[in-house]
């Protein structure tokens, strides 16, 4: 773990203009509260809330407790789409992380929900928002025609925590998170007709690093809190779409290390925690087949950090899948893939199903 909780105590929660500076710099938008340019308070639907699972006990260690959380906005949904039809939410200030779960269905049985159908592959999926706040649709529900209606992949959408939130693992709270997530998703697997041994994440921007920092992590970023905690954290195989990857400022989304280097200070010099929080360094023989995909012309997180991790698995020997379009830009998600990058959903869903044969 880090010494976030003694980070907390030195430094409370950046309040007011700065922080909202900060969050505008890292999603590129102007810092407006929920209401403005057609913002309003966002909700989840009734599937998400029946599907919830909260990742901690209630008085464990890791349940959203930390020093520095006295002072953070509630948590909150926001919904910046004015059209219905397409919704774009975010979630930030996560105190309590948990997952939405999106499964095949199977109709229904005298109005009873039957188990979930599909090939017994489950994707953890961890969406990005600059480490400032999580997107819950243009990269989680709006995934789930093709992955879930489509491939029968059950898909568990992570809502985490972030870390400049003040919480006890500082920069390793999104980590933490994610590493639960997998464990709950194999103790949970037989009884909703998955297989644990065909279990996957993806994630997207800042959701990549977090997923590829669950790849390569060799040692868990918590203490155990239960039972659960005896199973592996480690995916079987990873997907990473327009990842962050390194935290060397030449190659680094400047709001994400900023985010994580600010939460990690005091455990080390700003080169060590450059390094520590580098996924490509840390790739090895054990790291699960990678599945990478990046624009060139992503301005926001360049494409040299999917270079960066595809360069490493060769180096390794671990198998992985480069795919790199000329266009796109960053956080084309499904809805904004166009021309040939359109078809990135089939590529992946291709490449998973190879991952789950014998």
């Amino acid at each position: 773990m880090t010494g976030g909780a003694s980070r907390s105590q030195r430094r409370p929660w950046r309040h007011g203009r700065i922080r909202a500076v900060a969050l505008a710099l890292a999603l590129c938008l102007p810092p407006v509260a929920a209401g403005a340019q057609g913002w309003a308070p966002g909700a989840e639907t009734a599937q998400e809330r029946a599907s919830r699972i909260a990742l901690w006990p209630a008085r464990s260690a890791a349940a959203g407790a930390g020093a520095g959380t006295a002072g953070v906005p509630a948590q909150r949904i926001v919904e910046r789409s004015a059209d219905p039809r397409v919704p774009d939410r975010f979630i930030e200030h996560v105190r309590d992380p948990y997952l939405a779960v999106y499964a095949p269905a199977c109709g229904s049985d005298g109005g009873r929900q039957r188990p979930p159908c599909g090939h017994g592959t489950a994707l953890l999926v961890i969406p990005g928002g600059g480490y400032v706040r999580v997107v819950l649709d243009k990269e989680g529900t709006a995934l789930v025609p093709d992955f879930v209606d489509t491939a029968g992949i059950t898909l568990f959408v992570l809502r985490y925590r972030l870390p400049g939130d003040g919480h006890l693992e500082g920069a390793d709270a999104p980590l933490a998170d994610a590493q639960r997530a997998l464990r709950i998703i194999r103790e949970r697997a037989a009884a909703l007709g998955l297989d644990p041994q065909r279990v996957g994440v993806m994630g997207f921007s800042a959701g990549g690093h977090v997923a590829a920092r669950l790849a390569t992590a060799r040692t868990a970023a918590y203490a155990p809190v239960d039972g659960i905690d005896r199973r592996s954290a480690r995916p079987d195989f990873a997907l990473l779409v327009y990842p962050v990857i390194s935290m060397a400022p030449d190659v680094a989304h400047a709001g994400s290390r900023r985010e994580i280097l600010d939460a990690s200070a005091g455990n080390g010099d700003v080169r060590a925690r450059e390094r520590r929080y580098s996924p490509d360094l840390h790739v090895g023989p054990d790291t699960p087949p990678l599945f990478v995909l990046h624009a060139q012309d992503d301005d926001a997180v360049p494409v040299a950090n999917s270079l960066a991790i595809h360069a490493a698995a060769l180096r390794a020997e671990v198998p992985a899948s480069l795919h790199v379009f000329p266009r796109g830009g960053h956080g084309f998600g499904t809805r904004a893939a166009h021309g040939a990058l359109a078809a990135w959903p089939r590529l992946a869903i291709d490449w998973i199903q190879e991952q789950a044969r014998p």
